[in-house]
């Protein structure tokens, strides 16, 4: 009986082998999708087919396949003109119109913020603490009650994109275990946020899905400096994070700990190694279950969903799924022409547009 149990079981998909079964789960109510490449994809062109080949507005596709909550990255004064203020409250208008929820993500930078990179924007390059808490206060309620006096409240933002160590660098940095700048630039971002609109949700947002032990320095950091937040946010890329189960037992204790929601506020997988352009390619290999194919992407994704809701987390967002290769529509702001786009293996449409027609997103 084991051993047919254990053939039986080698038979199924690698999604369903990972964690329990949705129903016997919670539910995600924040099925996400960032979208901050798609505005300037469509303004070149870019066309975008359902898994019956009928070209549709993206975001009509990914709300066909689940999706109810969009992520846009506002950059302060990029140099591209994209993502900045005016393109976030151009798009947001069309999100909240088909429906949808809307979660805008401060990077406070005019391009990339991540774990390695916290530049501040050119405009405040010489302030100090002080000054900076004042800059991210006025910029965060600016953006904020632009879009609320648009009728595009956002229903979600975060203070920082993967702030690991810090924001607005150096000011903000975390050095030698001081939580005490970045505490009081998280403070200005969540101050001006609810002063915006009280309802809107703060995100705290770090790339530890990895690591209990690191979140729990980052988290337990600000908390004991009196940092106040309503969603725990966490990226995971398998390839760069580790074991879903690995990240399931993260989720499972930054919600126990914290007494706050938590979601996966970055997740996508590969469909392929080969590359579309001249620029390499960010993720090259895949995981262990996981060929790099369409359905390979699926399970990875409907594995890391399942794996988030079974433990406690209510969302999940995958990163750039429209961010297929169009000439144009590179990743660096100073070179948006020429810098090509190294994600165009990770987007869940190929290099023609046609969507992955196994993919979905699961309450």
């Amino acid at each position: 009986m084991r051993a047919a149990m254990l053939l039986a079981a080698l038979a199924l998909p690698a999604s369903l082998l990972t964690t329990p079964s949705a129903s016997a789960a919670g539910s995600l109510t924040m099925l996400g999708a960032d979208v901050s490449t798609a505005q300037r994809a469509l303004d070149l062109g870019a066309k975008y087919y359902d898994a019956s080949g009928t070209a549709k507005d993206p975001l009509d596709i990914l709300k066909g396949l689940g999706v109810n909550y969009v992520r846009l990255r506002v950059w302060n004064n990029p140099a591209s003109g994209y993502n900045n203020k005016a393109k976030v409250l151009s798009y947001a208008k069309q999100v909240k119109a088909k429906g949808l929820k809307l979660l805008v993500d401060f990077h406070y930078s005019d391009t990339w913020a991540d774990p390695g990179n916290q530049n501040k924007p050119a405009a405040w390059a010489g302030h100090n603490i002080s000054q900076l808490q004042t800059d991210v206060y006025n910029y965060t309620y600016d953006v904020c009650n632009s879009l609320k006096s648009q009728g595009t409240t956002p229903d979600s933002v975060q203070i920082g994109n993967e702030i690991n160590v810090g924001m607005l660098w150096n000011e903000g940095k975390v050095v030698n275990n001081d939580f005490t700048n970045l505490s009081l630039l998280l403070k200005s971002g969540y101050n001006a946020t609810k002063a915006c609109n009280s309802g809107t949700q703060v995100i705290i947002h770090t790339a530890d899905a990895d690591s209990d032990a690191n979140a729990r320095w980052f988290y337990d950091g600000i908390k004991a400096k009196g940092v106040s937040w309503d969603i725990t946010g966490l990226s995971y890329y398998c390839p760069w994070h580790g074991t879903i189960a690995n990240m399931g037992s993260v989720v499972a204790d930054m919600k126990s700990r914290y007494g706050k929601n938590v979601i996966i506020a970055e997740t996508a997988y590969p469909f392929t190694s080969a590359n579309a352009d001249s620029t390499a390619n960010s993720i090259t290999s895949g995981c262990s279950g996981y060929p790099l194919s369409w359905q390979g992407q699926a399970d990875n994704f409907t594995a890391v969903q399942n794996a988030a809701r079974s433990n406690g987390a209510i969302g999940v967002f995958y990163w750039e799924p429209t961010w297929y290769a169009v000439t144009g529509n590179g990743w660096d702001p100073t070179n948006i022409n020429n810098s090509g786009n190294g994600w165009d293996n990770m987007a869940v449409f190929n290099w023609t547009g046609n969507v992955n027609p196994n993919i979905k997103w699961t309450p």
